[in-house]
């Protein structure tokens, strides 16, 4: 099986420029193609999985991956699938996300010189360097106004008033694979189905500049069977960053994707042999329960490595299949100085623990019935706990169905 076989086997293509010109390229190893990652915070998140997957699938045919840090696009923001503008940042702040993301990629993508090797670029590099008149003469007049208010990315942002800021993403977007093509023979671009419009702006400035042909294709969105982004929502995003995103609560994320979307994950985002996986397709009931233990593991290998995908494994097994270890379990450990007469209350409780931002969420979310410390719920936000209560092994704080916190004193 090809190269562009497999990616269409395991349902990652969308959309393709030149279908043929594509598979001819990637599967004779040929294409040395850029993905684009804005620096919009300190961590990739799970949402990003589809693209760092995607590169080291085409490197591994040989193919030469260029992962694009945004450190210019960032500046501006991407309106691309938003109802509002993004938050400015400093350029500062852009350069610290764009070295957390470079290590981040390395468990991907095999960076290094010569064939094959990924190249890290960074679009600042030339972007912040352009004089506005000079590029607005150089590629202005290859954007036609009437088709970019048609584009998909701009479509959101229409609805509540469209900046003039995000207005010159495309051109920025476009100007980068313009550059690249030139200065480091980029001959493809890669992303998510919806930078389509954006993609398709590059190639045309290409065509139009250079009179020669460059490739664009998208990657399909990692979506739920509701059709809502899996590991990149804002304010609940799934982050790479084990700091973010204990391995555990990675682990436990794609432990519990639904039964309709367990087997899509599988295919897309593992590197499974497909033979394996097309045998699973006819798994149903409690045999899905362990092909979401086998994505779980996977994934968090992948980004964790093996020792913290075993002790994630574990510990998930301590409360769902009765064996395995809660020492894995992500823990607080409550000094002294905690307590108040040997006490301490709700809501400072799950502000300590991190599973509340603030004593007004923590108090909602015990109202809401959301909270559970062992087999009991917790129903009074006023309560207070003794401190012998978290000696020995602890107690087991549980947030909704999903989180689960071990809480301990030292």
């Amino acid at each position: 099986m090809t190269i562009y076989d497999e990616l269409k086997a395991r349902g990652l293509i969308a959309q393709v420029t030149d279908e043929e010109e594509i598979k001819n390229v990637i599967n004779a190893g040929k294409a040395t193609f850029y993905i684009g990652f804005d620096c919009t915070a300190d961590s990739l998140t799970a949402g990003h999985f589809m693209a760092l997957t995607l590169m080291k699938r085409l490197q591994q045919a040989g193919n030469k991956p260029i992962a694009l840090i945004g450190g210019g696009t960032t500046m501006i923001g991407d309106p691309s699938g938003r109802s509002d503008m993004r938050k400015m940042l400093t350029k500062e702040d852009i350069d610290h996300n764009a070295e957390c993301f470079k290590r981040q990629m390395e468990r991907f993508i095999e960076f290094g010189e010569g064939p094959g090797k990924a190249m890290m670029l960074n679009n600042a590099d030339w972007l912040l360097k352009l004089n506005y008149v000079d590029l607005l003469r150089e590629v202005g007049a290859c954007f036609s106004v009437n088709n970019m208010l048609r584009a998909e990315c701009y479509k959101q942002r229409m609805e509540k008033g469209l900046s003039f800021l995000e207005f010159n993403y495309m051109i920025m977007q476009s100007y980068d694979f313009y550059h690249m093509f030139q200065t480091v023979g980029c001959n493809m671009q890669f992303g998510g189905d919806d930078q389509w419009s954006n993609m398709l702006g590059g190639t045309e400035l290409i065509r139009r500049k250079l009179g020669k042909d460059a490739y664009a294709m998208t990657i399909t969105l990692l979506t739920d069977s509701q059709g809502k982004k899996m590991g990149k929502t804002a304010g609940n995003a799934v982050w790479l960053d084990a700091n973010k995103t204990s391995p555990y609560d990675f682990y436990q994320y794609w432990r519990n994707v639904g039964d309709a979307d367990v087997m899509k994950c599988i295919r897309m985002l593992t590197f499974l042999p497909l033979e394996q996986i097309d045998e699973m397709d006819h798994w149903k009931d409690a045999q899905l329960n362990q092909a979401k233990e086998i994505l779980a593991y996977e994934l968090t290998k992948m980004v964790h490595g093996e020792d913290e995908a075993v002790k994630a494994q574990n510990a998930a097994k301590a409360l769902f299949a009765g064996g395995g270890d809660h020492a894995d379990m992500p823990s607080t450990t409550l000094a002294a100085a905690d307590f108040t007469d040997g006490k301490i209350g709700a809501l400072t409780l799950l502000v300590k623990c991190g599973l509340a931002a603030s004593n007004g969420e923590a108090r909602r979310l015990i109202q809401q019935g959301g909270v559970s410390m062992g087999e009991e719920k917790l129903t009074d936000p006023a309560a207070w706990f003794d401190a012998v209560l978290f000696a020995g092994d602890g107690v087991i704080l549980k947030k909704g169905k999903k989180v689960f916190h071990r809480v301990v004193t030292d």
